[in-house]
């Protein structure tokens, strides 16, 4: 026993590190850190346990030698890369549109977002104001062109007339959203994806801003109808009840990180 042990601590004595290995284990960590922060706060989370689960569950049946659970378990593992494909689709869509971002391009220059931003913040206080709902979603890196083209083409300057016209209500395009792309409002009337997020209490303009961000890097923000409240949406999470210095504190932040 002592002769094996030393053999082994021999053979371990020989292995050597090099910058190759170093990188290798580097870009490993990056990319699992990376899935982590992808998939935190999501569904996605469970479904890694349930994963992560039905492994160790497999193990312990080869060592206990639990013939009828390896088997099941065998054909359930089999169909895992199929299963994981779809059910983490939205996922992949994600990790995907990031990998292929360009940091190299900036969203707005900084004169320009502080005078869309100023636009916007004196909207969406006018229209919280009289309790008039309203959605109004910033593209980023990750196109929205899916999105903009099923409303209808405005293709403006972000002003505060045109926001506050738009989402009076009775009028032919107050219903959906309205995407901002570049410096000017590519579209109103657009209809978005809703979050599935389980537990949620919102109404469907609130969703559908989570939605967005869910699927996409894009910002949004949204005035509720029966309180006037104002909220943002960003990276499917919701902050509430924000008031004009608050909301333009967050978008020129939001506006500085993309630059």
């Amino acid at each position: 026993m002592i002769e094996s042990l030393s053999r082994r601590v021999a053979s371990v004595s020989h292995l050597s590190v090099t910058w190759r290995d170093a990188v290798d284990i580097l870009v490993v960590a990056v990319l699992v850190y990376s899935l982590l922060r992808l998939i935190r706060g999501t569904r996605a989370v469970q479904m890694v346990f349930g994963i992560v689960t039905a492994f160790a569950i497999y193990e312990i049946a080869v060592f206990a030698r639990l013939t009828a659970v390896r088997t099941v378990l065998q054909a359930v593992i089999f169909y895992l890369p199929l299963a994981v494909i779809v059910l983490f689709a939205q996922e992949l869509r994600r990790a995907l549109a990031a990998f292929g971002r360009n940091p190299l391009f900036a969203w707005f220059s900084g004169y320009h977002a502080e005078e869309t931003i100023s636009e916007i913040v004196l909207a969406a206080t006018s229209l919280s104001a009289r309790r008039v709902g309203a959605l109004i979603v910033f593209e980023r890196r990750e196109g929205l062109k899916t999105y903009i083209e099923n409303g209808v083409p405005v293709d403006s300057a972000v002003s505060y007339d045109l926001l506050v016209t738009i989402f009076t209500p009775g009028t032919a395009l107050h219903d959906g959203a309205v995407i901002i792309a570049g410096e000017r409002v590519a579209a109103a009337a657009c209809l978005l994806p809703l979050s599935l997020r389980e537990g949620l209490r919102l109404g469907t303009r609130h969703r559908a801003a989570m939605g967005i961000t869910e699927e996409t890097d894009a910002l949004a923000v949204v005035v509720s109808e029966e309180r006037g409240a104002i909220s943002v949406a960003r990276d499917g999470d919701l902050i509430e009840d924000l008031d004009g210095k608050a909301l333009r504190d967050l978008l020129l932040r939001e506006f500085s990180r993309a630059a």
